[in-house]
């Protein structure tokens, strides 16, 4: 027993040649919340944002999300393809954005804005790792309405037939990574950051959180099919995650040390 796909046309509306779909609107509900959450910020009491910093931030990170995706799935998951054909790294409209690259073009982001503006990295990672949960929620939504990155087959009971996915049950990874990335991450550093912390806390549990749930989820996602896994083990999504697990494990904990010596 499974459960089929539910039939979602991915094209929400056309007008001539242009075409709406829901994965470009859950691109724009990530920025419209990025953009709603960092304004409300900067209203409180000694923020220290101003609305146009908050406007250059937000044009810095939509800039690292999508250079930074697109750069990093070409290099992370095509990388022979783009060897024999390098102008494949501008076919956008082939598809392929990947997370690991849109975080470090974000992270790229973070160092130039603060660098700019002479603010701390620290403080600026702070500040925009709660907006990206929900933006994470919104694109995996986006990935489960386009029937791709399906997991692996499976007999549990909430088991789906994908279109494209073959004839077989698999595990609806893409709703596993909006749980999880999205909403479960999202809870966290809401909660972390209404407690005493350094700066650079906030930054670093997001990587630890993002890189141990990826992680986790791998074990059930279907691993890309031109890549497979190394050694049979370990797939590329795992391998990427595991420097965000050690990298946000060790700024914590660099972070919890420096304040005791501050305080000390």
């Amino acid at each position: 027993m499974a459960l089929q796909f539910p039939e979602i046309d991915p094209i929400i509306f056309s007008i001539g040649p242009l075409s709406v779909r829901w994965y470009g609107l859950m691109y724009l509900i990530g920025f419209a919340f990025a953009m709603w959450w960092a304004n409300k910020e900067s209203e409180k009491p000694n923020s220290g944002w101003t609305k146009e910093q908050v406007s250059d931030l937000l044009f810095y990170g939509m800039l690292g999300v999508i250079l930074g995706g697109r750069i990093g799935y070409v290099l992370f998951y095509n990388f022979n393809k783009f060897l024999a054909d390098p102008i494949t790294l501008f076919k956008v409209w082939e598809g392929g954005m990947s997370f690991h690259g849109g975080a470090l073009g974000v992270i790229t982001a973070i160092f130039v804005f603060a660098w700019r503006t002479n603010k701390s990295p620290l403080s600026v990672g702070d500040f925009v790792v709660p907006m990206v949960p929900v933006g994470l929620l919104a694109g995996r939504i986006g990935n489960f309405i386009n029937g791709e990155l399906w997991g692996r087959q499976t007999d549990v009971p909430w088991a789906i037939i994908f279109p494209t996915g073959g004839d077989v049950p698999r595990h609806p990874s893409q709703l596993y990574e909006a749980f999880f990335e999205g909403l479960v991450l999202f809870l966290i550093l809401v909660w972390y950051r209404k407690q005493p912390r350094p700066a650079g806390s906030i930054a670093g549990l997001f990587l630890l959180g993002y890189g141990s749930f990826r992680f986790a989820i791998e074990y059930f996602r279907e691993p890309d099919a031109h890549i497979g896994l190394y050694a049979g083990v370990i797939s590329q999504g795992q391998i990427l995650s595991l420097p965000m697990i050690i990298g946000g494990l060790g700024l914590m904990i660099w972070a919890h040390r420096r304040e005791a010596v501050r305080a000390a």
